[in-house]
């Protein structure tokens, strides 16, 4: 791995010796620290010893989320995630939550587009507490009405507080599935309202059965623990599982785009508020690493374009961001976005948007600015380093995404990005015809929830 660019040493230079320690462990390949096993059942086991602290993260990672699920039944991924807390034969209705928490640990749960994660922090000592409890609810879980029914409550009220209320990510999810047209990213991972509200019991019990086993599956673990001891007994607990069947493939591909294409949304929102999407390459192509320098150029802090000159210099919004989806398993987005300043049209705030990518594809950034750009991505990465959950995220992020070991890849490739290569991306994917815009308008008495149109 090349050494850290002589911006970052001053910079690391001034920091606590901890965060000093950080820079040190990111300078090593994960491919020089992680011991990875695969059981006979096809569970994966990614282990990183991490002694800073008597604790360990286990998370399990499940390759199944919205990109898996079915039109008509969407938002199965997520209700899962719900129901694993319910119980099994063994530990009831939140049994698992009790007993982490009494053994001195915390735990949660999230579903993405890609997957689906169970994670514990806990004492060292008692990591096989968590190992036990995951194993048992892998394939133990119980699926009844009784249980079933409440839940698919709870999940349309999380729907109607997160989405439905929520303009703005209403305003993200009407965008999504313009964007997409063929692929499942086009889906909500709670799912849309009229699924969640037709969903049956044999609906989830399919989804358990299809994704929920061994070779679905894998885990990931950072903390105090000898990595080979560890695996001994994570197959003592997993090992007996049976394999299951091989999961249905997603097989959808998102064709070349069709021309720009437009949404306008209207709810009660005090503010308007802009969203542009371009479909980008994800990690697998070379341009992925640049469209990340571009990405920081653009958003990351005040000193960022987007901050610069739209909120702080002419003032037309009120914040404005960027965000690349690198580590999406399929091919996703980059966006833009934008909250509009009391009293600004939204046509000028999209348009001065356009101009800030406008300005890229045109012109390459500064040297300084870019060196400044890489140091940020740098030195954020090298912090995650000081954590073991995030430490943890990382690699199964990147498993998921088709492989822990990219990870390596990730810094030499942002230092190797250019200017030219910046206006490069820019100007291949960041185009008119790549382009889906969102607008959020303040709703009023005679408007419709939601237009749309090509232009």
């Amino acid at each position: 791995m090349k050494t850290i660019r002589p911006l970052v040493v001053l910079f690391f230079t001034a920091l606590a010796p901890g965060l000093l320690q950080s820079a040190a462990t990111a300078a090593i390949p994960y491919a020089e620290q992680v011991v990875e096993r695969t059981l006979d059942n096809g569970f994966q086991m990614i282990l990183l010893e991490d002694h800073k602290a008597p604790v360990a993260v286990v998370q399990v990672w499940y390759r199944v989320g919205a990109r898996n699920e079915l039109p008509g039944t969407t938002g199965l991924s997520h209700m899962l995630e719900h129901m694993m807390f319910k119980g099994t034969k063994k530990n009831g209705p939140g049994e698992y939550s009790r007993i982490i928490s009494l053994n001195g640990g915390d735990e949660n749960a999230f579903t993405s587009d890609d997957g689906t994660t169970y994670f514990a922090k806990i004492a060292a000592d008692r990591i096989d507490v968590e190992l036990e409890l995951e194993a048992d609810r892998m394939r133990n879980l119980i699926l009844d009405e009784e249980l079933f029914e409440p839940e698919r409550q709870v999940v349309m009220e999380e729907r109607r507080m997160r989405v439905d209320d929520q303009p703005i990510a209403y305003l993200f999810e009407t965008l999504s599935a313009l964007t997409f047209l063929e692929h499942p990213y086009r889906q909500p991972v709670i799912g849309w309202g009229s699924d969640i509200e037709g969903w049956r019991l044999s609906d989830l019990q399919r989804q358990y059965d299809q994704f929920y086993q061994p070779n679905n599956a894998f885990l990931v673990a950072v903390g105090d623990f000898d990595a080979e001891r560890l695996a001994e007994r994570i197959e003592a607990f997993f090992g007996p599982i049976a394999r299951g069947p091989e999961p249905p493939q997603v097989r959808a591909r998102e064709q070349a785009p069709r021309g720009p294409a437009r949404v306008t949304v209207r709810r009660p929102a005090q503010l308007p508020f802009i969203a542009i999407a371009y479909r980008v390459p994800n990690l697998d192509h070379p341009d992925s690493s640049a469209l990340e320098v571009l990405e920081v150029l653009l958003s990351a802090g005040k000193s960022s374009r987007l901050y610069r000159d739209l909120v702080e210099k002419d003032r037309v919004a009120l914040d404005a961001g960027a965000s690349y989806s690198r580590t999406a398993v399929d091919d996703k987005t980059f966006m833009l976005t934008a909250q509009a300043q009391p009293g600004v049209e939204p046509q000028a705030l999209e348009q001065a948007l356009l101009a800030q990518v406008e300005a890229l594809r045109t012109t390459p950034p500064g040297e300084e600015e870019l060196a400044r750009a890489k140091a940020q991505i740098e030195s954020s990465f090298v912090f995650s380093q000081d954590s073991m959950f995030y430490r943890a995220l990382i690699l199964g992020t990147y498993e998921l995404a088709g492989g822990w070991r990219k990870a390596d890849a990730y810094l030499p490739g942002i230092r190797a990005v250019t200017a030219a290569d910046v206006q490069r991306v820019a100007a291949t994917w960041l185009g008119e015809r790549n382009r889906t815009s969102g607008i959020l308008l303040p709703e009023t008495n005679e408007a419709t929830a939601v237009e749309g149109g090509e232009g």
